[in-house]
């Protein structure tokens, strides 16, 4: 795969500035595009930054690379009997027990219909199986 990473602070040495049509041309020529460093803006989480730029981009879903395999009804990490939970809703995201990301993340999410795929980021192989169309390892939120 080639790669481009973007960022909203200028950091040359390291990646491109982040520009939207810059971004979308990385797209139509079959590369995959890593927005790094947030928005530069305070307030703004790293995850509401993800789906704001997946928004601009007109991306088919977000990928949020975590250290479990998915979404779960608690943590797993605290709970041995904790449920793993394949697809849920943008509301059932935003519930106070499932930590998913940010209401504001969740939310810019649902206004515009962005499923938001959750996975393991140390399972070998995982991101390209996502990027190839095999979500069945991960959980994805998304409209009922």
């Amino acid at each position: 795969l080639e790669v481009r990473v973007q960022s909203a602070i200028q950091m040359e040495a390291f990646c491109e500035t982040y520009i939207m049509r810059r971004a979308q041309r990385h797209l139509e020529k079959g590369r995959v595009v890593v927005f790094a460093a947030g928005t530069g803006n305070p307030y703004f989480t790293t995850d509401t930054t993800a789906i704001l730029r997946a928004v601009e981009i007109d991306a088919d879903m977000v990928i949020k690379a975590t250290k479990v395999n998915g979404v779960y009804d608690k943590d797993p990490k605290q709970f041995d009997d904790a449920v793993f939970l394949n697809t849920l809703s943008y509301d059932e995201a935003m519930q106070d027990n499932i930590k998913v990301m940010d209401d504001t993340a969740i939310a810019l999410a649902k206004d515009n219909k962005l499923p938001i795929v959750v996975c393991n980021m140390f399972e070998e192989g995982n991101l390209l199986k996502i990027i190839q169309g095999d979500t069945s390892l991960c959980s994805i939120v998304k409209n009922n």
